[in-house]
């Protein structure tokens, strides 16, 4: 594993002040704002990546998107839900999961598209190309009652029941997902560039 991660080390000890060091801690606020640009610059090439081979495979880019992506951006959220939950605070995984989604899909969304529709020259609008998001919207909130709903069931206890329950939910939710996004409930999206 350490040679995988070689090249990454050798960029980032050149160009991220580490300011674990006593001599360097007064550059935290470089480091902070160096990995933030390392974060974005590696997040954009990703998505570019995946567009690239969605592209190349025939996908359509919003299926590679709640796909690969999604499941991507997620590992770390379920490595340290893990974590927290072996450790008995089954509480604090549950609000990781729901807290670090509702923060993705308010911010990380509303940001971007408040910067595209105040700088935009034509119109203070931004258009969504794909009609299946009002039905992947109502999939995806029916599925967070379903959570609520398997907690209830259980009287707020983590097993491993609400773990296939979950898992079961998220494979119907991922179906549904690409199947509207492929227009196979109906002409949802425009064709895929050929």
């Amino acid at each position: 594993m350490w040679v995988l991660f070689w090249p990454v080390r050798f960029l980032l000890h050149f160009t991220v002040p580490d300011c674990r060091r006593p001599s360097m801690r007064k550059w935290f606020p470089l480091t902070f704002t160096l990995s933030v640009v390392w974060i974005g610059g590696v997040s954009y090439v990703a998505v570019w990546m995946v567009t690239i081979i969605g592209y190349t495979l025939g996908i359509p880019d919003s299926v590679a998107g709640i796909t690969l992506l999604a499941a991507g951006t997620s590992i770390p959220e379920v490595i340290s839900s893990v974590i927290v939950a072996r450790s008995g605070l089954g509480n604090m995984a549950i609000c990781n999961l729901l807290g670090s989604n509702i923060f993705d899909v308010l911010f990380c969304l509303g940001v971007p598209w408040l910067f595209k529709a105040l700088f935009a020259s034509t119109s203070h609008e931004v258009y969504i190309n794909s009609t299946a998001m009002t039905y992947t919207s109502v999939t995806l909130l029916s599925t967070v009652f379903l959570l609520f709903f398997t907690f209830v069931l259980t009287h707020w206890t983590l097993n491993y029941k609400v773990g296939i329950a979950c898992v079961i939910m998220y494979v119907i939710f991922i179906v549904l997902a690409c199947l509207y996004e492929l227009n196979v409930f109906g002409p949802f999206n425009p064709p895929t560039c050929t």
